[in-house]
C-alpha cells in the first residue's frame, strides 16, 4: 500500500513524451472545437458554466507563468494528488480528478465523504500521466494542478483549451505547504475570504494541540515507512506527513534533509542507516502488521533506544485511514489526523 508521496524525481516526475503530447493535443483541441481563442467554448451553457462575479477576474502566478481567470469557474477538473479537498472544501465537486496509485478520491476517505455525497469524478490520470482527451471531453473552465508535477508539455498542451493553474512557483514539486497550495486553489476560485477562514481554523486547531502539549516542541520526531526488507524512508521537511507533526509542535531532523537527494521529499536508507531514526518520537506509516513485525524484527532496528523505550508508533495507512489523512495533509483531511493522532502521539512516553 502506497503511504504518501515517494521522491519527487522518481515516482512522481515521469516525463510525458513529446509525441504523445502532440497528440493529445490534437485529440483535445478537436473535442473542444478549437485552440486557445475559443477558451469560452470549454465551459458548457447554462448554469454549469462560468459565470461573472465581483472576485474576477483573477490572475493567478505558477510555476509556468500566470493564469488571468475571467469569471467564477464551475466546471473544474483536479490534478494535483490532493487538490480535490481544497476545491471541495470550498464548495465545487470537482468534475475530473487523478487516482493517487489507484485509490480513488471520493467517497472513500472519512473527511470527505460527506462532501462528495453521491458524486464521482471522472477519472482523467493517474499520478502525474494524464488522459488529456478525458479531460478536454470535460470541458472545464479552470484545471487546478497544485500537489502535482506537471510538466510543461502537458500545462501547454491543456492552456490551448482551458485555464490552468500549475503547481506554485519557486518551490519543488510537492514541496509546497498545504498553506500555499489552498490559497492557490481558493483564489483561482475567487474564494479567498472563504479560503482565508479555512486556513485560520486549521491553524487555531493546531495552535490548541501545541498549547495543550508544550513537550512536544522538545521532542524531534521523524515519520519513516518501509515497504520491503531492507530498505526505509524518512520523510524531510517538506513532506505532508513531517509537515504535519512540524505543525503539531515537534522538531524534525535535519540530517535526514541532508540524506535526501536535491528535490526530494524522502532519504532512503538501508538498515545500516537506521541511527538516523533514533529520535524522541518515531512514526511510523504502514500498510500492515506484518510489515511492523518485519521493521521490529530487523537486528538494527531492534537496538535503536526509540524502539527499545517503546517510543516508536505505528500507524495504518488505512482502516482506520489516519496515515492517509496526514499524507493528504489538506483542510479537510487535517482536522481528521489531529483527532486521530493526538491521543495516540500524547500516550508515548
Amino acid at each position: 500500500m502506497f503511504t504518501g508521496t515517494r521522491s519527487a524525481l522518481t515516482r512522481f516526475g515521469r516525463t510525458v513524451p513529446r509525441v504523445a503530447v502532440a497528440a493529445a493535443a490534437a485529440l483535445a483541441l478537436a473535442a473542444c472545437g478549437g485552440g486557445a481563442d475559443k477558451k469560452d467554448d470549454a465551459a458548457p451553457s447554462g448554469d454549469t458554466g462560468s459565470t461573472k462575479s465581483a472576485a474576477f477576474p483573477v490572475t493567478v502566478d505558477h510555476k509556468y507563468g500566470s493564469t488571468t481567470i475571467d469569471a467564477e469557474p464551475k466546471r473544474v477538473v483536479t490534478l494535483g494528488l490532493s487538490d480535490q479537498d481544497a476545491v471541495l472544501a470550498l464548495g465545487i465537486k470537482p468534475v475530473g480528478a487523478v487516482d493517487w496509485f489507484k485509490e480513488t478520491p471520493y467517497g472513500k476517505w472519512p473527511w470527505s465523504k460527506d462532501k462528495w455525497g453521491t458524486t464521482t469524478p471522472e477519472i482523467v490520470g493517474e499520478r502525474d500521466e494524464y488522459n488529456i482527451e478525458k479531460i478536454a471531453a470535460l470541458k472545464p473552465d479552470l484545471v487546478i494542478a497544485q500537489y502535482s508535477g506537471m510538466k510543461k508539455e502537458q500545462y501547454d498542451t491543456l492552456s490551448k483549451f482551458t485555464k490552468v493553474v500549475a503547481q506554485p512557483k519557486d518551490l519543488p514539486d510537492y514541496g509546497a505547504s498545504w498553506q500555499v497550495m489552498t490559497r492557490q486553489i481558493g483564489k483561482s476560485l475567487g474564494k479567498d475570504t472563504e479560503t482565508e477562514k479555512l486556513i485560520s481554523d486549521i491553524d487555531a486547531r493546531f495552535k490548541a494541540v501545541r498549547e495543550k502539549h508544550p513537550e512536544f516542541s522538545q521532542k524531534t520526531l521523524a515519520v519513516a515507512d518501509s515497504f520491503e526488507a531492507g530498505k526505509y524512508s524518512a520523510f524531510t521537511k517538506i513532506d505532508p506527513k513531517a509537515i504535519f507533526f512540524s505543525e503539531l509542535g515537534f522538531k524534525l531532523k535535519p540530517e535526514i534533509d541532508t540524506l535526501a537527494k536535491p528535490g526530494f521529499n524522502v532519504a532512503e536508507l538501508s538498515a545500516e542507516k537506521l541511527d538516523v531514526l533514533d529520535v524522541d518520537r518515531l512514526v511510523w506509516v504502514t500498510s500492515s502488521t506484518e510489515a511492523n513485525d518485519r521493521i521490529k524484527a530487523e537486528a538494527l532496528y531492534s537496538k535503536l533506544k526509540v524502539h527499545q523505550e517503546k517510543r516508536d508508533l505505528f500507524v495504518p495507512y488505512q482502516n482506520p485511514d489516519i496515515g492517509a489523512a496526514f499524507s493528504f495533509n489538506t483542510v479537510l483531511s487535517i482536522p481528521y489526523a489531529i483527532d486521530q493522532v493526538e491521543p495516540l502521539i500524547s500516550a508515548v512516553k
